[in-house]
């Protein structure tokens, strides 16, 4: 049985030709690798090898020399130098598939070539102590500058300067003034603080209580005329002889009053104004006379007259107004009152967009699917002239926050601008999915022509 390596530790190097190219001192037991795999102990770019091969591998605390018919190499056993083949034909080497695996002891060493040009060495050896670390010779030694990449270090420090140059100056510089902006101009978000709180309107009072109000007024205030009827009453005539004195009087000085005094109270001399009226028939007699036998007055109503016919003594028919009609040469048909629908055609051609950060074709469907809002613009202007068509141009930016800025009108062939003034509004509201680093102009052109 294998004694267990303890006192050494496996000394690895790579050899190219007669000079090291890598060392490495295996402090901790375990496999030795290599291959194009970055897992590898030993990163090595030779297509002969496969992605990984364990060249020493770690086995019941004993390390194995592992190879394959396609190594060369020999390896010093203590008791003798043998090549690798020799191993191999000789049985000394166990065969596992395509590789063979030699053990070996503290005082083993060889060399195994890799590649022509390539060569492993190994050998066991003492391990140094902990103060003594492994130094690569000074050509070797590398610093900070010498790791650095330089053309990076200069792109860097060229563009540190420039920022902390141009903060400098703006800090340094007084900030522009900001323009007035009118109240087409100023966005949404700003519009709503301008407006000022609309004041509480006084509560009406209701119509109730303003004719309660007026009868109030018109009510009549108690005089000492309301004591006479109560004088009159008690001064009532009580023999037939004062009561034909007292009506006497009061025919007397009703007939020189209002109506009565115009048409008369009885015939005289002229008759009077209602003899006038009533002809002989009254022989110039009193109005009582000429009013005896009136049953009342009434107020003449459809259900009154149609539905139960004439009254008084004559034969008259009523005629309603269904029976009426007009007569002539033609027909008048005054027919139903209808609205003419005026609708307009909008094409919109294809946008300037000075930036790549906005797709065109996105930004055509957003604007086609709001197509229906400038069409309604231009079909509140054609109902006033049906001939309005023409060419409308409109120069905006996208924010970065998605809405719109600087909106112009930069071409209008229609001769309105009631039409170029509503679609301002309109594309102020919009706000496009676009989060563009800075503003990107557009022009976008939309033209107008009657559907009809």
């Amino acid at each position: 049985m294998a004694s267990p390596q303890h006192n050494r530790i496996l000394r690895v190097g790579l050899l190219q030709g007669t000079r090291i190219l890598e060392e490495r001192h295996l402090l901790q037991p375990g496999d030795f690798t290599v291959g194009q795999d970055p897992k590898n102990s030993l990163v090595l770019p030779l297509p002969d090898l496969p992605a990984s091969f364990p060249v020493f591998e770690y086995r019941a605390n004993q390390y194995n020399l592992v190879f394959n018919d396609d190594m060369r190499g020999r390896v010093d056993l203590g008791s003798s130098d043998v090549d690798l083949h020799a191993l191999r034909d000789q049985g000394q080497a166990m065969e596992r598939g395509d590789q063979y695996i030699v053990p070996l002891q503290e005082s083993a060493r060889g060399v195994v070539e890799l590649d022509k040009d390539l060569r492993l060495f190994f050998q066991f050896i003492t391990p140094p102590p902990e103060s003594e670390k492994p130094r690569l010779p000074p050509d070797l030694q590398g610093g900070s500058w010498r790791t650095m990449d330089r053309m990076f270090f200069a792109i860097l420090a060229a563009s540190l300067l420039l920022h902390f140059t141009g903060a400098a100056i703006i800090i340094g510089s007084e900030p522009p003034p900001e323009p007035e902006l009118s109240l087409d101009e100023l966005p949404d978000r700003f519009a709503r603080v301008l407006m000022p709180p609309k004041a509480e309107e006084p509560q009406k009072p209701s119509v109730d209580s303003a004719q309660a109000a007026a009868t109030e007024e018109k009510k009549p205030q108690p005089s000492e005329s309301d004591d006479k009827p109560a004088a009159d009453a008690s001064s009532k005539p009580s023999t037939p002889e004062q009561a034909a004195a007292h009506r006497a009087e009061v025919a007397r000085k009703v007939a020189g009053k209002g109506l009565l005094k115009i048409l008369g109270s009885n015939g005289g001399a002229g008759g009077g104004a209602f003899a006038d009226v009533l002809g002989s028939s009254t022989g110039g007699g009193d109005i009582a006379q000429a009013l005896a036998g009136a049953g009342g007055v009434g107020v003449a109503t459809e259900a009154s007259v149609g539905a139960s016919g004439p009254r008084g003594g004559g034969t008259g028919k009523v005629a309603g107004i269904g029976e009426l009609g007009t007569s002539g040469g033609g027909k008048v048909d005054l027919g139903t009152k209808k609205e003419v629908a005026v609708s307009g055609r909008v094409t919109a051609a294809t946008p300037e967009v000075e930036s790549s950060e906005v797709d065109r074709d996105a930004l055509v469907r957003y604007i086609k699917a709001r197509l229906k809002a400038i069409q309604n613009c231009y079909e509140k202007e054609l109902k006033r002239n049906p001939s309005l068509k023409g060419k409308v141009l409109v120069r905006f930016n996208i924010l970065p926050s998605g809405r719109t800025g600087d909106i112009e009108i930069e071409e209008n062939t229609l001769g309105n601008e009631a039409v170029g003034s509503c679609i301002r509004t309109v594309i102020r509201s919009w706000v496009f999915p676009f989060k563009p680093d800075d503003e990107v102009p557009v022009a976008y052109p939309f033209v107008f022509s009657p559907a009809g």
